[in-house]
């Protein structure tokens, strides 16, 4: 039986046992010698039989108004939770309202409304997948054209610059032919050789940087600076000490180094680089330092994405970068990042 079956029976069956009620008492009353009299006595010019049909049909439909208001309140809760709903909203749930119907309709919503949550909850862990797919294969893109682009300089615009750089050495072995004059054209020109090749070296370390591949950081730290004294006319001095670091940690600092050296060969015209990899105090430490023209660093923070991406690795990693720089002394580069599964340094 639903809730309108089981409030019209509830108004019929009012309304019968109220005419009876009343019907009854009047003739155990007035004991009324001719029924005709319940036609013909009149009550607001209401024959008396049918005014007590009317008064008993009014009190069975004010009882059962009054007994449907609490329906009515409920049914308007259950309305309320239906639109919230539907606007994306969560609702309380596990409320009982002791009606077993509209107790059946609340578990509904209420499953309804989980099910809703669920799908939402796989949306976005299915919009967050693509987002970091497609993540993915842009890096991978992005990475792949700038390897094409690193052979293609250095198998172009490098070896064209290696070639000019022994066209200019040979001509310089001639002196007695070259005049003075011509002979600063010659250095001058040899200088901006250099340069070029410094800053296409820097930009190729830029854009093909060197993975670690499973060694350490120490040891890809000393290949990269090995490699890099022998290319380059630089004093180039590091000191590293052993401990052991998490992989990710690693990858992050060697990155952050590359990107360090990169900037220094391309814009810093310093002739000491020096970089040293330490532990301190339950903290790694890498600093690079240089003797270069130097930097407003506030200004360049804004502008330069090779400082932005180098604060971001290292806030990726927990750790902190700190860089001053001097115009025309030279640029300090520090990272420090905690180490918080060591036991930490003793000595310091």
């Amino acid at each position: 039986m639903n809730v309108l079956q089981r409030q019209i029976i509830i108004c019929l069956v009012t309304s019968v046992v109220t005419f009876l009620f009343f019907t009854v008492s009047l003739l155990l009353t007035f004991l009324f010698p001719n029924w005709t009299l319940l036609w013909k006595q009149k009550i607001l010019d209401i024959p008396f039989i049918l005014f007590t049909f009317v008064i008993s049909s009014a009190i069975g439909l004010l009882f059962g108004i009054l007994f449907g208001l609490p329906f009515k309140d409920k049914l308007h809760k259950i309305e309320d939770k239906l639109k919230k709903i539907t606007k994306g909203e969560t609702v309380e749930q596990n409320e009982h309202i002791n009606i077993k119907e509209l107790d059946e309709i609340n578990l509904r919503i209420d499953q309804v409304q989980h099910h809703l949550i669920e799908q939402t909850k796989l949306t976005q862990k299915l919009a967050g997948e693509n987002v970091k797919e497609q993540e993915k294969r842009l890096e991978e893109i992005i990475s792949q054209e700038r390897h094409r682009l690193a052979r293609e300089l250095h198998d172009s615009v490098s070896q064209n610059l290696f070639a000019a750089s022994m066209l200019i050495s040979a001509v310089k072995g001639n002196k007695e032919k070259i005049d003075e004059g011509t002979s600063k054209q010659i250095h001058l020109v040899e200088e901006i050789i250099q340069q070029s090749q410094l800053e296409m070296r820097a930009l190729l370390l830029h854009l093909r940087p060197v993975p670690l591949k499973g060694k350490s950081l120490q040891t890809g730290i000393e290949e990269l600076l090995t490699e890099l004294r022998q290319k380059v006319p630089m004093n180039i001095q590091w000191k590293t000490e052993q401990f052991p670091l998490d992989k990710g940690i690693e990858d992050h600092l060697f990155r952050i180094l590359q990107e360090s050296v990169s900037n220094t060969l391309r814009h810093a015209k310093a002739n000491t680089l020096e970089v040293l990899l330490i532990k301190r105090k339950n903290m790694a430490i890498l600093r690079i330092v240089d003797d270069g023209v130097g930097f407003d660093v506030q200004s360049a923070k804004s502008g330069a994405y090779g400082l932005q991406n180098m604060y971001e690795r290292a806030a990726e990693i927990g750790g902190t970068l700190q860089i001053v720089s001097v115009p025309h002394e030279g640029t300090r580069l520090e990272i420090k990042v905690p180490l918080l599964t060591d036991e930490g340094d003793k000595n310091d």
